[in-house]
């Protein structure tokens, strides 16, 4: 932990062997951390002609009041710095999983959509950080994968992510911001003491720091060792191999889950640590564990933590997609006509009209098609089966998790049912083995938003 005033040298060792990165970012909230290593990485710059461009990305998902004054003093910072930044921004849907969950997720799904292969993402989180979220999680019950150190690094889409100033207290993030001048915003939130990281920050740790002064050397210390604990665990009880659901969803098999109850708990944190997504809470995963021993057709338990969801279905635990289907967002049918691309608010992705190298569906010049969800009462007999059959049992037989059934789209044309997503073309008047003279035929293609944290 830095004795010494925080000045850019500080930083020669982690940054000199990124001089070769394509490209630079740091995750600019506006805030004293990220202020303060957004102004340590271009002096930094400055002294080391060779180190990659720099840019900032500021990510405004306006869920504050001051949250456009918050990216103008960004775009000012910036200005003032001489560096370019990036400012995104994107609907946050919380679904069942928590705005501050959602919200991180989003935030990083948006950095990770900006790396370019070699590229690398700075974030400001400092030693203070660290030992919030230590006792946080102790406080939650975390195992040994929850209790490790934030790691300095970790891969990131393309490219990776760092955290430089993981050893430095925020009191010297602060005090060199004022050092230099430094102009931050404050979130008002912090001071929010309702909310568990404000409590612990500004009424226990004052208290912790008044009897123990060096209480984060040794929290840190303590969270590394747990870290390289939990390295060794990992290496002896291997991360369960991922398995996937007819519609894309990644999931572990139930037979991962044994012989007992910690072997199953270690084997799902293993599976989740692989895919990056946080630990559930220990009363949720053991509650979610004793559900999973009664294994019967109609058993499905759920894992509802605040950034996901998982579900058995038949022999496995697949991770949901997000967020949950809401029947009144769609009122009327929508519209989808080849050449278009749409967004299905219901069902979640695209779906699209792609021309066909066989049989498929024939359309006239100017007809579209009525996509629609699931009402009940709905047959269909697919090409290539004798009889027609309920919509639901050939759902049930085709093993689609209970979770789509009620997002597949339903592709109509004058009321008649066309196809059932990308799963099945009906036995319909539409339906051509091959295309006639100047004809086109087409096929239905549906890009899934499923969990892509396994791929």
């Amino acid at each position: 932990m830095a004795d010494i005033p925080l000045d850019y040298p500080v930083l020669d060792s982690q940054l000199a062997p990124l001089v070769d990165a394509g490209h630079w970012y740091v995750g600019f909230s506006g805030g004293v951390d990220s202020t303060a290593l957004l102004h340590l990485l271009q002096r930094w710059r400055r002294h080391h002609p060779g180190a990659p461009p720099l840019s900032a990305i500021h990510v405004n998902h306006n869920l504050q009041a001051q949250a456009a004054d918050w990216q103008v003093h960004c775009e000012w910072v910036c200005r003032l710095l001489q560096l370019p930044i990036v400012c995104l921004g994107g609907e946050v849907n919380p679904g069942g999983y928590g705005l501050e969950a959602a919200a991180r997720e989003a935030r990083y799904g948006l950095f990770e959509a900006q790396l370019q292969a070699g590229d690398v993402l700075f974030l400001g989180h400092h030693a203070d950080d660290q030992v919030e979220t230590f006792f946080l999680r102790l406080l939650r019950g975390a195992g040994v994968q929850g209790l490790a150190a934030m790691p300095a690094g970790r891969p990131l889409g393309a490219g990776r992510l760092l955290r430089p100033l993981l050893q430095q207290p925020r009191s010297a993030l602060e005090a060199y911001a004022r050092s230099h001048g430094l102009s931050w915003v404050e979130d008002p939130s912090n001071s929010d003491i309702a909310l568990d990281r404000n409590f612990l920050r500004n009424q226990v740790l004052p208290l912790v720091a008044g009897r123990w002064p060096g209480y984060r050397r040794t929290v840190t210390r303590a969270s590394e060792h747990i870290a390289v604990a939990a390295g060794l665990l990992a290496q002896a009880v291997p991360v369960p191999a991922t398995i996937y659901s007819v519609m894309g969803d990644p999931g572990l098999p139930l037979a991962a889950l044994g012989p007992g109850p910690a072997e199953a708990a270690l084997a799902l944190r293993h599976w989740l640590q692989a895919a990056g997504l946080p630990m559930p809470d220990q009363a949720a995963l053991a509650e979610f564990q004793r559900q999973l021993a009664v294994i019967s057709e109609r058993s499905r338990p759920r894992l509802q933590c605040s950034a996901y969801c998982l579900q058995r279905y038949r022999d496995g635990v697949y991770l949901l997609p997000e967020p949950e289907p809401d029947p009144a967002a769609v009122a009327e049918p929508l519209l989808l006509a080849p050449g278009e691309v749409l967004e299905l608010p219901l069902a979640g992705g695209r779906l699209w009209l792609a021309p066909a190298q066989g049989a498929g569906l024939k359309l006239a010049a100017g007809e579209r098609l009525e996509v629609t969800w699931r009402r009940g009462g709905e047959r269909c007999r697919p090409r290539g089966r004798r009889g027609g059959a309920s919509l639901k049992k050939l759902l049930q037989e085709r093993d689609v998790p209970p979770w789509w059934r009620e997002r597949v789209p339903l592709l109509y044309l004058a009321g008649e049912l066309l196809a059932v997503g990308d799963l099945w073309l009906c036995d319909s008047s539409r339906w051509a083995g091959a295309p006639g003279p100047g004809e086109s035929l087409w096929q239905v293609r549906w890009e899934r938003d499923i969990a892509t944290a396994f791929d």
